[in-house]
């Protein structure tokens, strides 16, 4: 699954990944705030959100290296 979510990302352009890593660090704000007042049913969206902001940033520092 990890596989088909990296093709997915690689395939967007530079700022449609720019794109998704702000509404992805905006959604990771939400998450821990909600997660600070009452628990969250999953904590483990905590750190997928995480991951995914980390690979975001690996395509984005990649493509700017290609360029």
């Amino acid at each position: 699954m990890k596989n088909k979510i990296w093709q997915e990302l690689k395939s967007l352009s530079m700022v449609e990944l720019e794109t998704k890593l702000q509404e992805t660090k905006d959604v990771l704000f939400r998450l821990e705030f909600k997660h600070a007042s009452t628990p969250l049913k999953n904590p483990l969206e905590i750190r997928t959100t995480r991951r995914l902001i980390a690979r975001l940033n690996t395509l984005i520092k990649n493509a700017g290296i290609g360029k």
